[in-house]
């Protein structure tokens, strides 16, 4: 089975993963589904820039007409940016009928670890993870990103787990599948617009080097999997967490009154939380995914030295 012959990969990447250069994959459901235009493709285009200030090559992923691509050009970010919404967004279950039809389609944490891990990508910088959502127990609405994280070897930096899912189920469930949940600088699992969540991670690591040591070492034992790296928000834009939750439970509401659900929740979610505080989360969202950029950068160069 080759799935390779569906997958492009940019020729810098290509370039750069054939001779041990660091790269980072990113997301493009964050381009999408994740803000409005035109910030996103601001976001998307700083977050590239971020990664080769930090000694990096960016791969930027995304399914366009029907190919895996790993790593856009600025022309196809502004296209992801404009259709928005109107692009399906992809997990894994999604693409095998989006290649098969030739469509586009922006990945998740899923669909992202997918690709990036058939390109040869060790580390990926995102927002935020999926997880299992509240009420979960009666709905059965966990996220596909987590049993990818079971299985794909490909170490994600994120700012924790949205806060808008049950944080402790979440952990579980990673625990349940084997997956090291590490805090950069913390002990505790950041909840994405916070810095702080009440639980606890599996370890702290304070460095660079000490992330890709530990991901060297699970790849070198065949463990499989892949690990989680939990980067706190920079403090300077950590929210209110009354603030926050509170706009999360509005939201939440919101969204069950509307009977919302599936992939739909996550995007209608950040949106509607955005709107309540007036802006001020995304403008969060925006700040903790450059930061995840820098680490995620800085520990591919750590992983690519050893």
């Amino acid at each position: 089975m080759n799935l390779n012959k569906y997958l492009d990969v940019n020729p810098e990447v290509a370039e750069a993963i054939a001779n041990g250069k660091p790269v980072v994959a990113l997301e493009s459901t964050i381009i999408s589904h994740g803000m409005p235009y035109p910030q996103n493709v601001e976001t998307a285009l700083n977050v590239e820039r971020i990664i080769r200030e930090n000694g990096a090559v960016p791969a930027t992923i995304a399914i366009i007409g029907g190919r895996l691509k790993a790593g856009l050009t600025p022309g196809e970010i502004e296209y992801f940016g404009k259709k928005g919404q109107a692009i399906t967004k992809a997990s894994r279950r999604d693409l095998a009928v989006l290649c098969a039809r030739g469509q586009d389609g922006a990945t998740t944490v899923t669909t992202t670890m997918i690709i990036a891990h058939m390109a040869g990508i060790k580390v990926f910088a995102t927002g935020g993870i999926g997880g299992v959502h509240r009420g979960a127990e009666t709905t059965m609405d966990i996220s596909a990103d987590l049993e990818e994280l079971a299985h794909t070897p490909v170490m994600v930096v994120c700012a924790g787990a949205k806060s808008i899912l049950d944080l402790g189920l979440t952990l579980e469930y990673l625990e349940t599948h084997g997956v090291p949940v590490i805090g950069y600088g913390t002990e505790e699992l950041p909840a994405f617009y916070t810095r702080t969540s009440g639980f606890k991670v599996d370890y702290r690591m304070d460095t660079p080097q000490e992330l890709a040591g530990a991901f060297k070492a699970q790849n070198d034992m065949g463990l499989g999997g892949g690990m989680l790296v939990t980067n706190p928000i920079p403090e300077a834009f950590s929210m209110d967490p009354a603030v926050i939750n509170g706009a999360i439970d509005q939201a939440i509401a919101e969204c069950n009154a509307k009977g919302i659900h599936g992939k739909a929740t996550t995007p209608f979610l950040l949106a509607r939380v955005a709107e309540i505080t007036g802006g001020n989360s995304l403008a969060s969202n925006i700040q903790l995914v450059y930061n995840n950029a820098r680490l995620a950068a800085q520990t591919a160069c750590a992983y690519c030295a050893m």
